[in-house]
């Protein structure tokens, strides 16, 4: 983890939702960007706030909170993609967003894996 992030996962969602909230403010478009203007926030917003929730979660439901993060996560990446397809400014900052996004949904997949694998084995004894 880079030094730029020596946070919780929880404060990073946070400050990743931010982020794609002030870069969905500063783009200039037209109603062709209105989807993706929602879309993205919805789903960038969706993982810190579905992860939070994990928090006080059962064990047997966490992987399901998790799995929720991811899918979003992935669906983040669409629409960031979409926004690169697009050729709007801030292209530096879609960028930087993308790979944070990645990031995270490769940490997010590891607990999801951890904890998956962790449930089997006290289920099967």
């Amino acid at each position: 983890m880079g030094k730029a992030y020596a946070l919780d996962l929880s404060e990073r969602l946070l400050r990743f939702s931010v982020d794609v909230m002030k870069l969905m403010g500063s783009v200039q478009g037209g109603k062709e960007l209105e989807v993706v203007r929602y879309q993205l926030t919805k789903s960038a917003t969706s993982i810190g706030a579905n992860y939070e929730e994990s928090q006080s979660t059962t064990r047997r439901k966490f992987p399901t909170k998790i799995r929720i993060c991811v899918r979003e996560g992935l669906e983040s990446s669409y629409w960031l993609r979409v926004m690169r397809g697009l050729e709007v400014d801030n292209k530096a900052e879609i960028d930087r967003l993308t790979r944070e996004n990645e990031e995270i949904v490769k940490i997010l997949k590891t607990i999801l894996r951890k904890t998956s694998s962790i449930l089997a084995d006290v289920q099967s004894a």
